[in-house]
């Protein structure tokens, strides 16, 4: 966490703060420009709301010894903003997004938890899985809210084999629902899905809303297979 502080604050120093033209008489500014323009512009990435004046400012402060709040502080406050404050704006958005799909698209149904799916074919009702320990056996389709790829079965010819408990939550609901042979579209609201950790290795960044295309091919009751 310290380090993170740490680094926002000198990145911010070096993007932000200088004002007005540089001149790079020397080869320490020089150097230290080519960083600062590297480093804002990741920051602009990361969060382009900065309000840069309050960052120059917590930075002269360290630097003539009067901070105006320790670093414990800091990150207390920065971990209250990152876990609750920011997750509640995010919540709401999603919120109204799913909302917002129902609405304009009646063939979408929302349950309590906020799952938000279309069934395409219903499949075989006596082929439902509704045990953690049955396995069901899929095609699928995962995209981000903004229609970008997270992966896709059907691009390598390939099927997923699980025990229904090993999938995301929200997926698990919707398993419930669809028996074999049948086809579902369904909106996986973050908490439900990935939630504020993401997943590295698959490029789900936290707080992720996901989009889920699922063809169920088989449904095989824990009990059959004992």
């Amino acid at each position: 966490m310290k380090k993170i502080i740490v680094v926002l604050l000198v990145a911010a120093a070096f993007a932000s703060c200088r004002k007005g033209n540089v001149r790079l008489a020397a080869e320490p500014d020089s150097l230290s420009y080519v960083i600062g323009l590297n480093v804002g512009m990741n920051l602009m990435k990361m969060d382009s709301t900065l309000n840069v004046d309050a960052v120059c400012t917590a930075i002269r402060d360290v630097y003539a010894g009067t901070p105006k709040m320790s670093l414990e502080d800091a990150k207390l406050y920065y971990l209250r903003q990152m876990n609750y404050t920011k997750y509640e704006k995010f919540k709401l958005y999603e919120d109204r997004f799913l909302e917002d799909l129902v609405k304009n698209d009646r063939s979408y149904v929302r349950t309590r938890s906020g799952v938000t799916y279309s069934v395409e074919v219903l499949g075989d009702q006596e082929t439902l899985a509704t045990s953690m320990r049955d396995t069901v056996v899929v095609r699928y389709r995962l995209t981000r809210q903004d229609g970008s790829l997270v992966y896709s079965s059907y691009d390598k010819a390939d099927t997923l084999r699980t025990a229904l408990g090993d999938l995301v939550v929200g997926l698990q609901e919707v398993m419930k629902i669809v028996g074999q042979g049948g086809r579902v579209h369904a909106w996986i609201p973050s908490e439900l899905a990935y939630g504020s950790g993401g997943d590295e290795e698959l490029g789900i960044a936290p707080n992720s809303t996901l989009f889920y295309e699922v063809e169920v091919l088989d449904v095989v009751p824990y009990r059959r297979r004992r």
